[in-house]
């Protein structure tokens, strides 16, 4: 058996955990403008090919998104607060969100998972 070679760094896809604000900054600026409910802001993160899934639902291109945004912004009251943030790799990064208002259950942590291309979101996975 040959040792590894020196310099060779071992491969993970462990998620590193990483500072909210260590976020790419288009992640950052989707969350604010979300988070602000500017609908024009947040969809100007997206790719135009992307994809949106939420509550078991997928939304696909811009025009979808655009949709999902602003029923999002309005169906019902609540808190956000961002508690965490890792990175997979330089393409995927988690954002996890404390939520508390009016909607079922009141209270719950979502992950926001996104995947990036070309320094904007091709795809966003909101889950529990």
């Amino acid at each position: 058996m040959n040792p590894p070679t020196k310099g060779t760094a071992m491969h993970t896809d462990q998620p590193q955990n990483i500072a909210p604000n260590a976020l790419p900054e288009v992640i950052t600026r989707y969350l604010e403008a979300h988070r602000a409910k500017d609908t024009t802001a947040a969809l100007s993160a997206f790719h135009p090919d992307a994809t949106v899934t939420d509550e078991g639902r997928t939304h696909r291109g811009a025009p979808a998104i655009e949709t999902w945004l602003t029923r999002s912004a309005g169906a019902y009251t609540y808190t956000i607060e961002l508690t965490g943030a890792s990175k997979i790799d330089t393409d995927h990064y988690v954002a996890t969100h404390h939520l508390e208002g009016d909607f079922p259950g009141g209270v719950v942590d979502l992950h926001y998972r996104f995947t990036l291309i070309d320094g904007l979101i091709e795809g966003l996975l909101i889950e529990p």
